[in-house]
């Protein structure tokens, strides 16, 4: 089978309602860590360190050293900072408000 010495992948943020969606190649072998390093996000959104977030691919977990695969999307995942259930809850209170 004819292995390929390049691939395609993304990376994908959003951080306060803003989007960073970058596809680029990359070649065979590399990384979750190597493609968000490659993406730039860092660049646009300082607080996306990979060392410090999660990061997954197609919403499922991943270690920074996973081998990535032609067309796989990396996530980054910031931290919780709302319960979830107490955010639909407060949608209703603030709109029973208006």
């Amino acid at each position: 089978m004819h292995e390929q010495s390049t691939m395609r992948v993304s990376v994908a943020y959003v951080e306060h309602g803003e989007h960073f969606w970058r596809e680029f190649s990359l070649p065979a072998g590399s990384t979750a860590l190597d493609a968000v390093t490659h993406s730039g996000v860092q660049q646009r959104f300082p607080a996306a360190d990979p060392q410090q977030l999660k990061l997954g691919i197609f919403g499922k977990p991943v270690k920074p050293d996973r081998e990535l695969e032609e067309g796989d999307r990396v996530e980054l995942y910031r931290p919780i900072t709302a319960d979830p259930e107490s955010v639909p809850r407060r949608d209703r209170e603030e709109q029973n408000q208006s």
